[in-house]
């Protein structure tokens, strides 16, 4: 009896894998077991860097706001510090958004926070 290999399901997967890795250098992209390996590290590289993005802007947020508040004459830490004393809820990402699009309201939130 010849052997049943079930070629539908083997080409599919195959150029699933395939697909996956269009735009990839070399042999990375073409040769079946080399991109296996390929897009299995490009899936963890992208799972891990979902979550470092995260990280990443905060920080970015961070240094936003210290640089608006060291012209307003105060300091990142001062200043989260003060909100915190005053029960005032805004996030980083918003007060980020204020100083670069706005600074003359953040102004207005770095003086209400040390009156």
């Amino acid at each position: 009896m010849p052997k049943a290999n079930n070629a539908v399901a083997s080409k599919a997967r195959r150029k699933r894998v395939l697909k996956k890795a269009k735009g990839f250098w070399g042999s990375r992209g073409n040769i079946l077991t080399v991109v296996k390996h390929a897009v299995d590290k490009a899936e963890q590289y992208a799972y891990r860097d979902r979550r470092v993005k995260k990280r990443t802007f905060r920080s970015l947020w961070i240094m936003r706001i210290n640089a608006a508040a060291r012209l307003n004459g105060t300091t990142y830490s001062r200043m989260i510090n003060a909100m915190l004393k005053k029960n005032v809820e805004i996030d980083r990402k918003a007060l980020a958004e204020i100083a670069v699009k706005d600074p003359a309201a953040f102004t207005v939130i770095v003086k209400s926070l040390f009156e």
